[in-house]
């Protein structure tokens, strides 16, 4: 694509920094008159100051654990959400749990030009599979779609017999949804015979797009590109794409955001090109995060997009800096996990594999036995599905023989093929 979703995507990157700083300490000002929790959390700190991103840096992290700890003291939004936010409009429930509202106006995740850089323009048909139950992954790219001038068919995600039919006969342009989806879809229906080559463009998020599903798409004439994005920010970056639809290298960092890459485990940037945890400050008066710490990886990249896009570029999604891993869209944490063994005394230890099954995300839950005990692996495996919303298999290992590193999840999802 050689066009633009507006001018802010080509200036030049000074004056994008410019205007961030300029605006952060009279947005902090104004976060702090229109909300409890933020000061609170931040302290007796000057707005004023805030003006650079070394004095960005002085001020602490805000991860989900603290955010988790902030809304059970003060529920449901710990004190962190502008009342005019709350009117006539939308709350979320994501795993934790997390409770998030919608932002004000159109596009309030900032997801339109990212489907703009997808090459979705308006007048388009988007059949939109992420889910709209609880968490707000539908509507971030239904609100965007709509916004863009798209005719959107909230479609969900399941009942995959009734998907087909449904686009056979709308006929989209554009799928929505996670990367896994769109091929179960694909495959169903060249099973049955049925025509789905209206999909010509798709734009996913929720899961990792490996590159060889990315090119299984583009030889069924499928071109598609990702974007990352979370429940509490909206979209963080997105690929962009030259004319014949290839991907560029990295992914652009949306408008109105400043992103820090900091170390792991603590709030201090590091160098460009490290790997680190990626920490956002969302300029959003319905939800003013400052300095929040998404616990995902990655790392900023040298230059501009070949697009013409001048933002900075990370590398894309690099594993998570805690042990909380997305696995087909949803995020499993390993308290839930806890509360599994809590259910089954029977168990020492338990420790979920997460890996790829074909082209899918699966889950294989590894569990030791007290002493003597025989585990019921049925039993297991239901509460598994109960707690997480995910299935997987189940293994009983021998006492001591799960590895003593700590790691209650671990993913051994291969990112590069």
């Amino acid at each position: 694509m050689t066009d633009y979703f507006d001018e802010l995507e080509t200036r030049d990157p000074r004056d994008r920094e410019a205007s961030l700083f300029s605006r952060l300490p009279q947005f902090l000002a104004d976060a702090f008159e229109q909300t409890d929790g933020l000061k609170a959390w931040l302290g007796d700190i000057d707005p004023g100051t805030i003006n650079s991103r070394h004095a960005l840096a002085t001020l602490p992290v805000l991860r989900k654990p603290e955010l988790m700890e902030m809304q059970a003291q003060n529920p449901p939004f710990g004190g962190l959400a502008n009342a005019e936010a709350l009117r006539g409009n939308r709350v979320f429930m994501s795993p934790g749990p997390i409770w998030e509202p919608q932002g004000l106006g159109v596009d309030p995740w900032q997801a339109a030009r990212a489907l703009y850089a997808a090459g979705i323009r308006p007048g388009d048909k988007v059949q939109n599979c992420f889910s709209y139950h609880m968490t707000p992954g539908a509507f971030v790219l239904d609100e965007a779609a709509r916004a863009l001038g798209c005719l959107v068919f909230p479609a969900g995600v399941g009942n995959t017999e009734a998907q087909i039919e449904a686009a056979v006969a709308l006929r989209p342009d554009v799928y929505t949804g996670t990367p896994d989806y769109l091929k179960i879809i694909l495959d169903q229906a060249l099973e049955t015979g049925k025509d789905l080559s209206s999909f010509k463009r798709a734009l996913v998020s929720g899961g990792a797009l490996f590159p060889s599903l990315r090119e299984e798409y583009r030889q069924r004439g499928v071109h598609v590109l990702q974007a990352f994005a979370t429940a509490d920010v909206g979209v963080i970056a997105y690929e962009s794409a030259d004319s014949a639809g290839h991907p560029h290298p990295g992914m652009i960092i949306n408008e109105n955001l400043i992103v820090e890459i900091v170390r792991p485990g603590t709030g201090t940037p590091v160098d460009e090109g490290d790997v680190g945890e990626i920490v956002v400050t969302s300029l959003n008066p319905a939800y003013p995060l400052i300095r929040f710490g998404t616990g995902d990886m990655s790392a900023i990249m040298e230059g501009a997009s070949p697009c013409g896009r001048t933002g900075t570029r990370i590398k894309g999604w690099m594993g998570r800096a805690d042990q909380r891993t997305k696995i087909k869209g949803m995020f499993v944490d390993p308290k839930q996990i806890g509360l599994l063994l809590q259910r089954h005394r029977d168990l020492a230890k338990a420790r979920l594999v997460v890996h790829r099954k074909g082209s899918e995300d699966a889950m294989l839950l590894e569990v030791e036995p007290v002493g003597q005990e025989h585990p019921d692996a049925a039993a297991i495996a239901k509460s598994l599905s109960d707690i997480t919303k995910l299935r997987g298999e189940i293994a009983v290992r021998p006492s001591g023989s799960l590895p003593n590193d700590g790691k209650v999840i671990s993913d051994e999802r291969d990112y590069e093929s």
